[in-house]
């Protein structure tokens, strides 16, 4: 399986809600990083956004099983 190369997104946030995340990543048993992309996700569908696909969806479009 190949290596799916991600980009590094560095920002502040209040601990409280570092906390929360923390709090909300350990409920659905994920990483910070995994379930601040999942909650993007969530928000760019709720809202219409159009997202580009990811390296992983683009890399199995057309896999045969």
């Amino acid at each position: 399986m190949a290596t799916i190369k991600t980009a590094t997104l560095t920002f502040r946030i209040d601990p409280g809600l570092k906390e929360a995340l923390r709090v909300a990543a350990n409920q659905e048993h994920r990483s910070i990083a995994n379930m601040v992309e999942v909650l993007m996700q969530n928000y760019y569908e709720q809202r219409g956004v159009a997202s580009p696909p990811s390296e992983e969806t683009k890399n199995n479009h057309g896999a045969r099983s």
